[in-house]
């Protein structure tokens, strides 16, 4: 199982000079609850923007160009196919990001858990690519408002391709 998981934006934002546009709690927890104990694979500036390296209780997959480069506690590979089809058959592999990896594997994926935020932000420079209604079917959406540590509100939504 190939699964996405990206918070976004209305406007399809995720992202801001290689940061967070927002910060939501639960989708941190939803996150953390969703991807440990599986395999992650990320590209070099996701993984450069975790604050504390690489993500414990995960098997941690970084995807760079570079062939000299190491990261403590993770796994290089040149190209996410690679990734995917090492670690796909024994495990559910989560894609976290950035937007070029998202775009090189939304083709590939079976699965996205999208947090989408009821906001755009025009600030924006990275973009999640768009979830086509005719590849995509949305099986669930739970809502959630504004509140004192959630400052948009926000649902969580898991879609799976079309066969």
């Amino acid at each position: 199982m190939i699964s996405i998981i990206a918070a976004i934006a209305e406007n399809r934002a995720i992202g801001a000079d290689n940061d967070l546009l927002w910060r939501l709690p639960n989708d941190m927890k939803r996150f953390k609850a969703l991807t440990t104990g599986h395999t992650v694979i990320m590209g070099r500036k996701t993984f450069e923007s975790l604050p504390k390296g690489a993500l414990p209780d995960r098997t941690n997959i970084v995807i760079t160009k570079n062939k000299t480069t190491r990261f403590e506690n993770c796994i290089l590979f040149h190209h996410p196919e690679d990734a995917i089809n090492e670690y796909n058959a024994k495990d559910e592999v989560f894609i976290i990001g950035g937007a070029s990896i998202y775009n090189q594997t939304i083709d590939l994926a079976d699965k996205l858990y999208i947090t989408l935020v009821h906001h755009s932000f025009e600030n924006a420079d990275t973009f999640f690519p768009d979830i086509s209604e005719d590849k995509w079917i949305m099986t669930e959406q739970r809502d959630f408002q504004r509140d004192e540590k959630h400052l948009y509100p926000y649902s969580f939504r898991t879609y799976i391709k079309k066969k």
